[in-house]
C-alpha cells in the first residue's frame, strides 16, 4: 500500500494529500492498487473504463473520507515492447508527475501503436523516439527531456560495461521487485486495501464499479467506524 516518494505521480490525484511518510499511516482509510500493463488489452479495457468512468463517481460521492488509487506499473515479458512503453511512462513520472495518469490514458488509447507487427522493425531508440513525440504531442512533456531519459547510447559506459540502460532503469528495477514482492502475475490485478480484489474484472462497466464502490466504501459516521474502517496493508 505504501507509495514511494518518487513515485508519488501514480497515485491518483483525489485529494489533497500526499503519501504518508514512513511510519504514519495515510488519514485515507482505503486503498485500491491497479495493476496495469499499458500492452495488455485487458488492462486498457480496465484503465480507460475505470479512468473514464468511474473516477469522476469516486470524485463525486466518495471524496470524504476517501480512498486512495494507485497505479501500479507491471510489465508483461511476452510482451517484448511492454518494457519500451513502462519506461515511456517512468520517464514522464520523473519529468513532470502531474501529468503521469493523463500520458497513461494516451498510452492506453493507442496501445496497439506499440503492439509486436508495429515495433518489430523498429531499434530499441526508434520506439523511444515515438513514445517521446507521443508525450509532447498529447502531454506537452517536452520530447526532448523525455528521449534524454530513454535513449541508449551506443558506447560502452566508463568501466567497459555494455549492459548500460537508460535513466529510467533503476526506477523500472524498483517497480518491478516491489510488484514481485507482492506476488503479482497477471493484468490486470486488483489490490484492495492490500489484498487481492479478485472478483473485479476488466470487462466491469460503470454499473457494476458502482456497485462494488458502494459495498465496500460505506463508512460509519462514529469515530469508532472510522478507525475500524481504517485496514492496514500487511505488505
Amino acid at each position: 500500500m505504501s507509495l514511494a516518494p518518487k513515485f508519488s505521480g501514480q497515485l491518483l490525484p483525489l485529494h489533497d494529500s500526499t503519501p504518508p511518510k514512513p511510519g504514519q499511516t495515510s488519514q485515507i482509510p482505503h486503498t485500491l492498487e491497479l495493476y496495469l500493463d499499458y500492452v495488455c488489452p485487458f488492462s486498457a479495457k480496465q484503465f480507460l473504463t475505470f479512468y473514464n468512468d468511474v473516477v469522476p463517481l469516486i470524485r463525486s460521492k466518495y471524496h470524504t473520507p476517501g480512498v486512495r488509487v494507485i497505479f501500479r506499473q507491471q510489465i508483461q515479458p511476452w510482451h517484448p515492447s511492454s518494457t519500451l512503453v513502462h519506461e515511456a511512462g517512468a520517464a514522464v513520472l520523473q519529468i513532470a508527475p502531474g501529468k503521469f495518469w493523463e500520458f497513461s490514458k494516451v498510452l492506453f488509447e493507442r496501445q496497439e501503436e506499440y503492439f509486436d507487427v508495429k515495433v518489430v522493425n523498429e531499434t530499441r531508440n526508434q520506439t523511444y523516439k515515438r513514445l517521446a513525440e507521443l508525450a509532447e504531442e498529447t502531454t506537452g512533456v517536452e520530447k526532448a527531456k523525455v528521449y534524454e531519459l530513454l535513449r541508449v547510447g551506443e558506447e560502452p559506459d566508463k568501466d567497459g560495461g555494455l549492459n548500460i540502460g537508460n535513466k529510467v532503469t533503476d526506477d523500472v528495477k524498483y517497480m518491478t521487485k516491489t510488484n514481485r514482492l507482492v506476488g503479482v502475475h497477471v493484468t490486470p490485478t486488483v489490490l484492495f486495501d492490500g489484498w487481492p480484489e479478485g472478483s473485479i474484472s476488466s470487462s466491469w462497466t460503470k454499473d457494476q464499479w458502482a456497485e462494488w464502490l458502494e459495498k465496500n466504501l460505506k463508512f460509519e459516521t462514529t469515530e469508532a467506524g472510522r478507525r475500524s474502517n481504517a485496514v492496514l496493508s500487511p505488505f
